[in-house]
């Protein structure tokens, strides 16, 4: 569905910082990245699109993070959701939302919310039961 998703910066090798443990606690490889231009993209598994790209603002204009925007990462496992929001907030991100399950969106929606240097929202997600539990394969 997705081409690719930019997220803007205002520290480009601050957030560089951030985002390259992050990724890789999520298993995405890095694509590119061009400090001269500045912007880095990782994409999905196999090499191919979705790219998830950072980028200080085009229109040179200082970066503001939008209210009520957010990116959701899809984490293999509950374990990587932990992994993924620990590693966010050791980075220097800000948690708003501890690892746990959120009924409330489906039975086995298990997430974690967090904001980068930036205040960018993000979202590692897990959709499938735990293993041994009624309802997993």
């Amino acid at each position: 569905m997705f081409s690719h998703v930019f997220v803007s910066v205002s520290d480009f090798e601050r957030a560089l910082g951030f985002y390259r443990p992050l990724m890789e606690s999520l298993g995405v490889a890095m694509r590119f990245c061009e400090r001269e231009r500045p912007w880095a993209g990782w994409h999905a598994a196999g090499g191919t699109r979705p790219f998830f790209v950072i980028c200080k603002p085009h229109d040179g204009r200082p970066h503001a993070p939008g209210n009520g925007q957010m990116v959701a990462f899809a984490a293999a496992d509950r374990a990587m959701v932990r992994s993924a929001h620990a590693i966010a907030l050791a980075q220097g991100g800000r948690c708003e939302g501890p690892p746990g399950l959120r009924p409330e969106y489906h039975p086995h929606y298990y997430g974690a919310y967090f904001r980068d240097p930036d205040g960018n929202k993000f979202c590692v997600a897990c959709h499938d039961p735990e293993p041994g539990a009624p309802g997993s394969a």
